[in-house]
């Protein structure tokens, strides 16, 4: 009987140790099934996106600074001031996006740009903030805005527009490209009305020409030649700007849009050309002539650029009308006229910008910088974003809270 009794004893202390490790293993497994997987990291935006996000917020940092220079003046450099705010706040709702509204319900500092261009901008054009105490030193407040350092950040700001739109997809290429090209103008428009040094303008790209290799597909580079006369696979790239690496595909790119844009960029500047040669003959005022002769040889060569770009893409180039239709006002006042004919250049320039890519939208881009340029020269008003046809009604409204946060834009894959 005694050892019936151990036998059961012993069986019962067997069932009990493997109940309890039953039910520490199914503890465990339930507490490892609970546990959270740790989420991955989200994936960075495309360069497109990131592009816009930084001049989105940089255009609204350099809209605050204008408007306070625009409160502390008065007479005609408040009127200055007040027109860069009109400008920037068109420019900040055409760059923005819904959900930008709903991130900048807390304000945030400016963003640094990969490159560092955008930070020397912010600091020319004047922060009020108070800058860190270095080692052993007290803090020391930046220098106040002034017209100079909002037209040395306009300046900064454009430039890496214009150099950010050699990469982005076609539709905010175009969009980088005309608020870049605005806020250029306007840097030249500040220094100008305050006495201060023009900021440089960004340096154009080498002319092309047609070699004996052939027309290249478009989407590809055509071959460049060198100093010494020998094709280069690559063109140089402007000294200061962002290099364009890996441009990203375009999907509005083929070939019949990028060369339907060339057509019409050939044609524009050959009607140009003809509104030049009839204005010359009835301009009265020396200076006017002169600068019409020396902007004519501009656009007799714009024309031939045209035409090369058109070759190198494989289309064959617009034949040359022997002459134009002017209107009554253009005879009357060719300034005027001359005038309205740059400006009309603006919107072939920005469709070949979306619809081109590589060496063909470098000249694009450099192209519409030019156009606006000129327009402003004969009392044209290019806009806030020279190159796209914008209906400001339709534009979403700008929240007054804040600047919106955007990340250091990082180069495409």
């Amino acid at each position: 009987m005694k050892e019936d009794t151990r036998e059961s004893g012993r069986t019962t202390n067997y069932f009990r140790y493997a109940l309890a490790a039953f039910t520490a293993l199914l503890v465990l497994s339930l507490g490892f099934a609970l546990i959270p997987r740790p989420s991955a990291e989200p994936a960075a935006p495309p360069f497109s996106e990131q592009a816009r996000a930084s001049a989105l917020a940089e255009t609204l940092r350099l809209r605050s600074v204008s408007q306070h220079l625009a409160k502390d003046s008065s007479g005609a450099e408040r009127l200055m001031y007040s027109r860069t705010v009109t400008l920037l706040t068109t420019q900040a709702r055409a760059l923005l996006l819904p959900s930008d509204a709903a991130e900048s319900a807390v304000p945030s500092p400016s963003q640094t740009e990969s490159a560092g261009s955008e930070s020397a901008g912010s600091k020319s054009a004047g922060s009020e903030t108070a800058a860190p105490a270095t080692a052993g030193g007290p803090a020391t407040a930046s220098p106040p805005p002034s017209a100079s350092s909002l037209a040395a950040g306009l300046s900064a700001s454009g430039k890496l527009r214009l150099a950010h739109a050699h990469t982005a997809d076609g539709g905010m290429a175009r969009l980088l490209a005309a608020v870049g090209t605005a806020q250029l103008v306007q840097a030249i428009a500040l220094a100008g009305a305050s006495g201060t040094p023009v900021p440089d303008l960004p340096p154009a790209p080498a002319p092309m020409r047609t070699l004996a290799t052939g027309c290249q597909p478009s989407g590809t580079a055509a071959p460049m030649p060198s100093a010494n006369g020998a094709p280069a696979s690559v063109p140089s790239e402007p000294a200061g700007t962002v290099p364009p690496v890996a441009a990203e595909p375009n999907e509005s790119s083929g070939a019949a849009s990028a060369t339907a844009a060339l057509g019409r960029v050939v044609r524009t500047e050959v009607e140009t050309v003809y509104g030049y040669q009839v204005a010359l003959t009835r301009l009265d005022d020396q200076a006017a002539s002169q600068r019409a002769r020396d902007l004519l040889a501009t656009h007799e060569a714009l024309v031939d650029e045209a035409e090369t770009h058109t070759r190198v893409h494989c289309a064959p180039v617009p034949p040359r009308e022997p002459g134009y239709a002017l209107d009554a006002s253009f005879l009357k006042n060719p300034a005027a006229g001359l005038a309205s004919l740059e400006a009309g250049t603006l919107p072939v320039y920005g469709d070949l910008v979306a619809l081109s890519d590589g060496p063909t939208r470098h000249w694009a881009i450099a192209s519409l910088l030019g156009a606006a340029q000129r327009a402003v020269g004969w009392g044209s008003d290019p806009g806030p974003v020279p190159g796209l046809v914008l209906d400001t009604s339709q534009l979403p409204p700008l929240p007054e809270t804040a600047t919106p946060t955007a990340s250091p834009v990082s180069p495409p894959s």
